[in-house]
């Protein structure tokens, strides 16, 4: 039985699906104005693990995360490199593409682009101006009175009242009330603009979401996911624009994962104390960033730093050590396993709890080896298939064990030295077998024997 903590309700509760065995999800994207960050990465990597046991767990599971590609920073950012906008954005969703590819996140089901839902926000937007709950002021914005909107605050459980202390209004703002916000924005020269009843614009970012998660999914829908930092205004602001709109519950269960965080603040560009996740990636293999990721439940703050991603490295290792050597199997065995794997995941996503058991079954293919080769690789095949569920555990043990080694050392070279090795033990001379093994060390690589043979790997 699946429970999900709900940032509405601030409780675990049981998943029931609104429609029998179907899963409708929404998380927020990215506003593709620059490469995404370890941060961006962070939703990203939870939401897919969240995907993953959906569907392992058998729900029929329809996947939309949107593409936020034209607001202020967009506009701001083509400006400053000369080019127009959507050659901006273009280039930038093709980078956030590659990056999610080598982190091993799946394709969302549906991937909407503002700027494709223009025509469905000016719907949106007008229904709520002909219910009261948005106004027009002539001077080509559109504002969401967030006044009327009774459960306004429901979602980060803020007060219209708090709100109010110390907000003000801008003098190129036509407000009724500081708390209002902007569903559509007149033309300023030099900005994309679309013509809508109201003059010439451009949406405002919350109204995006309402529009592209409705379209693509309903008026009402399972679960709508996306980092905290979102909870306010961002979600506050669906939720006020949407409910009012359709009259209807907007999403069932709001899912928020933790950000990472750089020395106790959290990593974002208008700190600049941020690493792209390119930036990550040309130092730390893919796996282990991923694995970082996941091995930290979702909701929790993830502090970066060099020796988080050298304990995630270590942790693969080890994992991938008890896979060296055995073959690809079928999994087999090891049904407790299994069962305590799923009690974790199936208690909010439990990634710590379920990291916990893979060493657990770690430790028992590493006992069976030197007894049960076939017994043990079948637990291996186990291991391969809860480690898919968190992304991870799916390479050739020696591809992820000499990452890096190209460059560094000929291969060829070193696996004849270890054929030579090998010869001199068969002949029992130790003193060649031990010289080898010194030109090895030195060269920076560790072996390995077993009954399967002789392995190698790179030294840390």
């Amino acid at each position: 039985m699946l429970t999900i903590y709900n940032t509405l309700s601030k409780t675990k509760e049981v998943f029931k699906p609104l429609d029998g065995n179907k899963v409708r999800m929404y998380v927020c994207g990215m506003t593709v104005y620059d490469y995404c960050h370890l941060g961006h990465g962070r939703s990203m990597v939870a939401f897919d693990l969240v995907t993953r046991w959906l569907r392992k767990s058998g729900y029929e599971l329809t996947y939309v995360r949107n593409i936020t590609d034209i607001d202020d920073k967009i506009i701001n950012r083509a400006n400053e490199n000369g080019e127009s906008f959507d050659a901006l954005t273009a280039r930038m969703i093709d980078a956030m593409h590659e990056d999610e590819r080598r982190l091993n996140i799946l394709k969302p089901d549906l991937e909407p682009r503002a700027t494709d839902h223009i025509a469905g926000m000016h719907a949106m937007i007008q229904t709520l101006i002909d219910k009261g709950y948005a106004y027009a002021p002539g001077n080509g914005d559109v504002y969401y009175r967030v006044g009327k909107f009774v459960g306004y605050g429901k979602l980060s459980r803020k007060k219209i009242e708090d709100l109010r202390i110390g907000a003000r209004i801008e003098v190129d703002e036509a407000k009724q009330d500081p708390l209002d916000f902007v569903l559509w924005k007149g033309v300023k020269p030099g900005e994309p603009y679309w013509d809508s009843p109201w003059g010439p614009g451009r949406p405002g970012w919350h109204i995006e979401c309402s529009v592209m998660s409705t379209c693509c999914l309903g008026e009402s829908f399972d679960i709508h996911g996306g980092g905290s930092d979102l909870e306010f205004p961002h979600h506050e602001n669906e939720i006020a624009q949407s409910e009012a709109a359709t009259g209807k519950q907007y999403a069932n269960a709001w899912m928020h994962c933790g950000m990472i965080r750089i020395n106790g603040e959290k990593m974002s560009k208008s700190l600049n104390n941020f690493f792209t996740i390119r930036d990550v990636l040309d130092k730390y293999h893919p796996e282990v960033v991923r694995y970082l990721l996941v091995a930290s439940h979702y909701r929790s703050a993830i502090n970066y730093s060099e020796d988080s991603l050298r304990d995630a490295k270590g942790a693969l290792e080890r994992f991938y050590h008890a896979l060296r050597g055995l073959p690809r199997v079928a999994a087999k065995g090891g049904e407790e396993f299994v069962e305590r794997f799923s009690v974790a995941m199936n208690d909010d996503f439990g990634t710590p709890e379920a990291c916990a058991v893979l060493f657990d079954l770690v430790r028992e293919i590493n006992r069976l080896r030197e007894t049960d080769l076939e017994a043990a690789a079948g637990l291996a095949g186990r291991l391969r298939e809860l480690g898919d569920v968190l992304g991870v555990l799916q390479l050739e043990a020696d591809d992820f064990l000499r990452a890096g080694a190209e460059g560094k050392v000929d291969a060829a070279e070193v696996e004849a030295l270890i054929q030579a090795r090998l010869q001199a033990r068969a002949d029992k001379n130790w003193a060649e077998s031990d010289r080898i093994r010194d030109q090895l060390t030195a060269m920076g690589v560790v072996l390995e024997d077993s009954k399967g043979g002789t392995t190698w790997r790179l030294a840390d």
